[in-house]
C-alpha cells in the first residue's frame, strides 16, 4: 500500500497491518529555514523532501487548504500597514471598520488587538460573513494532488466552529469569554450568523472530492468548557457531522490542549477520529485515559512532543511510540501530539520510522521528490 492508501484505509475502516507515521514537522521545517538553521543534510530540501528522507506520511493541509476559497465581498477595502514587526491590518465595509494588530517574534506571529471588540464590530462582523462567497478551486485541488502524490490522501481542516471561532480568530480568549457573559445577545447573534453562514462551507465541501475533513478547532477545555462546549459546540458538530457523512465524509476535530473535561463528549460528537489530543505532561490525560475514551474512534497523533526534545530519554519515546501502536492501531495515523517543536530533535522522527519499518514492516510509496 501507498501511504495514501493507507490513509484512505485507517479512515475507510478496512483491515490494515500496517502503521501510517505522519507527523507534522511543518513549523520545524519553516523556523529553522527562515532563520537559516536547517542542518547540513536539509538544507536544500523542499518540506516534502524531508518528508520523504525520513520515510514518513505527511498531512498536507497547507497544499490541501485554498482549495476551498473564502472571498470577502467586493465591497470590502483591505489595508495593510507594517511598522517594524508589527503590522496593522484595516477592514472597511458597509456596516463599519474593523482593526487587527500582529506582531512577528522569532518563531510565531501574535495578536496584539483582536479586530472585534465590541457588539458594534460583531454587527460589521456579520455583515462580513453574510457577504462572502464561498467556492471550490478544482485547479488548485488538482494541483495538489501533484504535488503531494502518493504521500497521503487529501485532506483540509476547515473553518473554526462558532465558539472557537470567537476566541481564537475574532476576540481572542479573555475578550470572548468575557463577551458571552457581558453581552449575551450580542455574543449570540455573532454566534448564530458564524453557523448559518458556514452552511455555504458545508455545502461546498459535500461537493468536492476531498473526503477527509478536519475541524481545526484548537479545542482547550480552559476557553471551552463543558457548560459552553455543550451549549455551543456539540450542537454544531452534530449538525456538522451528520451533514458531512450523508455526503461521504470522515471527520475529525483538532483538540491541542487540555481536554480531559471534555472526553466525556467523545462518543456523542459525531466523528470519526480524534487529532492532537494532547497527553500528560503537555496535556492533561494519559494515553491510557485516552485509550478508553476513544475506544471505536481513529487517533491521530498520540507520541508526546516532548519525547522529541533532546533533554527527554530516548527510552520515553520509544515506549509511548509502542503503547499508541498498542493502544490504537488499526485505528492509528500515528503522529506527534501536537507537533515537532523547533527546539525538537528531527533525528527522532527517522528513529520512530526505523522502529515502525522494524517492528511492522512499511512497504508503503512515498511518491518521489517534489515537482512543484
Amino acid at each position: 500500500m501507498t501511504f495514501r492508501d493507507l490513509h484512505q484505509a485507517v479512515f475507510s475502516g478496512e483491515p490494515v497491518d500496517e502503521i501510517l507515521w505522519q507527523p507534522r514537522i511543518e513549523h520545524w521545517y519553516e523556523t529553522h529555514k527562515l532563520h537559516g538553521t536547517l542542518p547540513e543534510r536539509y538544507r536544500e530540501m523542499t518540506i516534502l523532501d524531508l518528508f520523504d528522507d525520513l520515510h514518513c506520511s505527511v498531512r498536507g493541509y497547507w497544499a490541501f487548504n485554498d482549495s476551498i476559497r473564502i472571498e470577502d465581498s467586493e465591497e470590502v477595502r483591505r489595508e495593510v500597514a507594517t511598522s517594524g514587526e508589527q503590522t496593522i491590518t484595516t477592514e472597511y465595509t458597509p456596516a463599519g471598520t474593523l482593526t487587527m494588530i500582529e506582531t512577528r517574534t522569532p518563531l510565531a506571529w501574535h495578536t496584539e488587538k483582536y479586530p472585534v471588540e465590541t457588539p458594534e464590530d460583531m454587527r460589521v462582523m456579520e455583515w462580513k460573513l453574510r457577504h462572502r462567497r464561498i467556492w471550490f478551486d478544482r485547479e488548485y485541488f488538482d494541483g495538489a494532488c501533484r504535488r503531494i502524490r502518493e504521500r497521503a490522501a487529501p485532506c483540509i481542516y476547515i473553518s473554526r466552529v462558532n465558539l472557537m471561532r470567537l476566541v481564537h480568530e475574532y476576540m481572542g480568549v479573555e475578550g470572548g469569554l468575557i463577551a458571552v457573559y457581558e453581552w449575551p445577545e450580542a455574543t449570540e447573534r455573532l454566534l448564530r450568523t458564524i453557523n448559518e453562514t458556514d452552511e455555504a462551507l458545508l455545502d461546498v465541501l459535500c461537493a468536492s472530492p476531498i473526503e477527509i475533513i478536519n475541524f481545526g478547532d484548537n479545542v482547550h477545555q480552559a476557553y471551552c468548557p463543558p457548560p459552553l462546549f455543550e451549549q455551543w459546540v456539540l450542537p454544531e458538530y452534530q449538525y456538522r457531522n451528520e451533514v458531512l457523512h450523508a455526503a461521504g465524509k470522515r471527520t475529525y476535530p483538532h483538540w491541542d490542549g487540555d481536554c480531559g473535561q471534555l472526553l466525556p463528549y467523545v462518543a456523542d460528537c459525531g466523528f470519526d477520529g480524534f487529532e492532537a489530543i494532547t497527553p500528560v505532561p503537555q496535556g492533561d490525560v494519559t494515553l491510557e485515559e485516552m485509550r478508553d475514551t476513544l475506544e471505536g474512534h481513529i487517533l491521530l497523533d498520540g507520541i508526546p512532543c516532548t519525547d522529541f526534545l533532546p533533554e527527554t530519554p530516548v527510552e520515553s519515546l520509544l515506549e509511548n511510540t509502542e503503547k499508541c501502536i498498542e493502544y490504537f492501531a488499526p485505528r492509528l495515523i500515528l503522529g506527534i501530539s501536537d507537533e515537532l517543536s523547533p527546539v525538537g530533535d528531527i533525528e527522532r522522527v527517522r528513529m520512530v520510522s526505523e522502529f515502525i519499518e522494524q517492528r511492522r514492516p512499511v512497504q508503503a510509496a512515498t511518491g518521489g521528490a517534489d515537482i512543484a
